[in-house]
């Protein structure tokens, strides 16, 4: 078996680069060829599986986990606010994605 070229820290760096990379080009080529941004979504995911590493937060809330598309609010998703949660809303698949709002910590004094 060879020996690998990069440790497994640099590995999980670049993935996580060309993840970032992904979500970009997804929000980028949305308008034009939306179903070109969810192949987007769906080789990040693969890289993000094959490295070990989770996707991280703020893109994990960009796509829906049902139908693996990229969500623009307004265009594919819709956004509210209820009871104390984030409620996405695929609109493609009617999926419902309900994040909830952390409390407001209070300054130390």
């Amino acid at each position: 078996m060879p020996k690998p070229i990069f440790s497994k820290t640099q590995q999980k760096h670049i993935a996580q680069e060309r993840i970032r990379k992904l979500f970009q080009q997804a929000d980028v080529m949305f308008s034009t060829h939306p179903e070109l941004s969810n192949r987007y979504i769906i080789l990040a995911r693969k890289i993000a599986m094959k490295a070990r590493m989770p996707i991280p937060r703020e893109l994990k809330r960009q796509f829906c986990k049902h139908c693996l598309a990229y969500l623009r609010p307004g265009a594919n998703a819709r956004i509210r606010t209820r009871q104390g949660k984030v409620v996405i809303s695929c609109l493609g698949c009617k999926n419902i994605l309900r994040i909830p709002m952390g409390k407001k910590k209070r300054p130390s004094k």
